[in-house]
């Protein structure tokens, strides 16, 4: 066979793909479980970040200061705390309808991983990951509160794909300082924390409940508060927030 024919060519450019797949997916078996821990790392340093034991960015021993967190499994449908080997992917959730949906997830998990952080027996933060619509994409993050299951002492996302200064202000670390010490629900238990247009001021009546809009944001603005509104209320973690509060406050 001539070694400029048609054939020859063909014959070297298939091995050569032979080859390249073969390297590539070589690599990928070989890194992924590389990757699976760089994300597992990854998601416990946000945690972390929300229960106030690290800064964002800074240098950490995550795994040293993941001792301190405890994880829980809880069934979104009675608000009870369950088996801790119970798989979140053995349940095939809740479809939501339109009225039930202000979040747009389309889909609820039914057991969900939640994060508490305590001193001495005595809860300090419970730790509550999030999701929902934004403009473009879902949004993921994580919402913290206080001992009194209130107070707001965090929020931040770790996920999104907001416009980069407009929606993507939610990373913006002035806009998320206003959520600590915001009242989620008033004394009836509603949930009363939305993110209104424009801003706060001493002046706006129920500050307490209130945070600054985004300029230029509106549908990103919209997107948080509803998925903050929703994984407080009944269809999210509202009946373990019920329960947790009656093992206070029988």
């Amino acid at each position: 066979m001539r070694k400029d024919s048609i054939a020859n060519t063909m014959l070297v450019a298939a091995g050569v793909c032979v080859v390249c797949s073969l390297v590539v997916s070589t690599a990928a078996v070989t890194l992924r479980p590389i990757q699976q821990r760089n994300a597992e790392l990854e998601e416990r340093r946000n945690i972390l970040v929300a229960a106030g034991l690290a800064a964002p960015g800074e240098r950490i021993d995550v795994e040293a200061l993941f001792q301190q967190v405890e994880t829980r499994k809880v069934d979104l449908r009675t608000g009870e705390f369950v088996d801790a080997g119970r798989s979140a992917e053995a349940d095939e959730g809740t479809v939501l309808s339109g009225s039930e949906d202000i979040a747009g997830i389309r889909r609820r998990d039914d057991v969900k991983d939640v994060y508490l952080l305590e001193r001495d027996g005595e809860l300090q933060r419970l730790i509550l990951p999030v999701r929902g619509m934004g403009l473009w994409a879902m949004m993921h993050g994580l919402i913290a509160l206080g001992s009194d299951l209130n107070t707001i002492e965090s929020l931040l996302f770790y996920e999104h794909g907001e416009t980069p200064g407009l929606g993507g202000e939610v990373d913006n670390p002035r806009w998320r300082a206003q959520w600590a010490g915001k009242q989620a629900f008033d004394s009836q238990g509603n949930v009363r924390i939305e993110v209104i247009k424009g801003q706060v001021t001493p002046q706006t009546p129920d500050a307490e409940y209130k945070v600054d809009g985004l300029s230029g944001a509106t549908f990103t603005a919209r997107g948080v508060n509803n998925l903050v509104r929703f994984w407080l209320g009944e269809q999210g973690y509202g009946p373990l927030l019920d329960n947790m509060r009656k093992q206070v406050h029988p």
